[in-house]
């Protein structure tokens, strides 16, 4: 099939464009980073060639906001649209800026997927819920605290009824996931603290702050399998809330396992400055209409994904 990735130099669209492309004509368009940053002094774009180094498709360098963007993909005439580009920074509050990027430019994603009958999995995000109940379900209590969540929202429910698939994320933890800088998920940053035998910093209470943290094989067969899937919004996590610090200790335990590390570091614990707008229990409803049932425990996930994390380690290490 021919398949078009926005945003596919990122961290979750490289991963789906490095697996798709072993058997479709798959094209990645992404503006790439180019140093710019926001008003809050976060990058604008955190794609990168990086991310791309075992894909073998096209490529095309362009920004959500500019036509060329949409006229590439009009050329392309994809049967299948992945759309991850856009503003993903939970911290920029410039509403204008964040709706613009988001927002109006899923119209014209619609619109090329309507003309070419083209089947639209969307990025949508864990973070519409806010503050809701843990199990975190599609359509219930759904409160967006920040102008991104409050995108990501909408476009759901632009999206309605049109036969496109918005796929909610949870914590999502795995390769590629470097270069988001600060925004990488904990499982990397604890993993890299370790490493260098500095304490793991945890929030003060870090054993009664719970994620539904999933591996990024779990979210790109997730995206293969909507493909097939019903029009609609589906979350996409592990089903399983767990603590921060049981990240940190399958961390140590592993690492003491394969004897890189002698013993469990002590852990230090620092007061949490985002309390007052933080989210202290996600765990996703899956549900039983959409084919994807993960296949990853935190445990797993981190098992598998340690050889990466000590490959960046000894890289930054020079």
């Amino acid at each position: 099939m021919k398949i078009v990735i926005t945003g596919g130099a990122g961290f979750i669209g490289s991963n789906l464009a490095n697996e798709l492309c072993k058997n479709h004509e798959v094209l990645v368009i992404d503006n790439f980073d180019n140093g710019e940053k926001y008003e809050n002094n976060k990058r604008k774009y955190f794609g990168t060639f990086n991310n791309l180094l075992e894909f073998n498709g096209l490529i095309y360098t362009a920004n959500l906001l500019d036509d060329d963007f949409y006229e590439t993909i009009d050329k392309f005439k994809p049967e299948v649209i992945y759309h991850f580009a856009a503003i993903s920074d939970t911290t920029l509050y410039n509403e204008n800026i964040v709706f613009k990027t988001n927002i109006n430019t899923f119209y014209r994603i619609l619109f090329l997927a309507n003309k070419h009958n083209a089947k639209l999995i969307y990025a949508s995000s864990a973070s519409v819920y806010g503050d809701a109940p843990s199990p975190q379900t599609v359509g219930l209590n759904e409160m967006p605290k920040n102008p991104y969540a409050f995108s990501k929202l909408t476009m759901d429910k632009i999206a309605k009824d049109t036969g496109a698939v918005g796929l909610r994320y949870f914590n999502v933890y795995g390769k590629n996931e470097f270069y988001k800088d600060t925004t990488a998920s904990m499982i990397l940053q604890f993993g890299l603290q370790i490493l260098n035998n500095n304490s793991p910093k945890l929030f003060v209470g870090s054993d009664k702050i719970f994620r539904d943290f999933v591996y990024i094989k779990d979210v790109t067969n997730a995206n293969i399998a909507a493909m097939n899937a019903n029009g609609g919004v589906y979350n996409v996590g592990s089903g399983k809330a767990r603590s921060f610090e049981s990240i940190v200790d399958i961390l140590q335990n592993e690492l003491v396992k394969r004897k890189i590390l002698e013993k469990a570091l002590e852990k230090k614990y620092i007061p949490n400055p985002y309390k007052s707008a933080y989210q202290f229990h996600t765990e996703a409803k899956l549900d039983d209409n959409f084919n994807y049932k993960p296949q990853y425990s935190l445990e797993d996930g981190i098992s598998d994904y340690l050889e990466e994390i000590i490959k960046i380690h000894n890289k930054l290490k020079g």
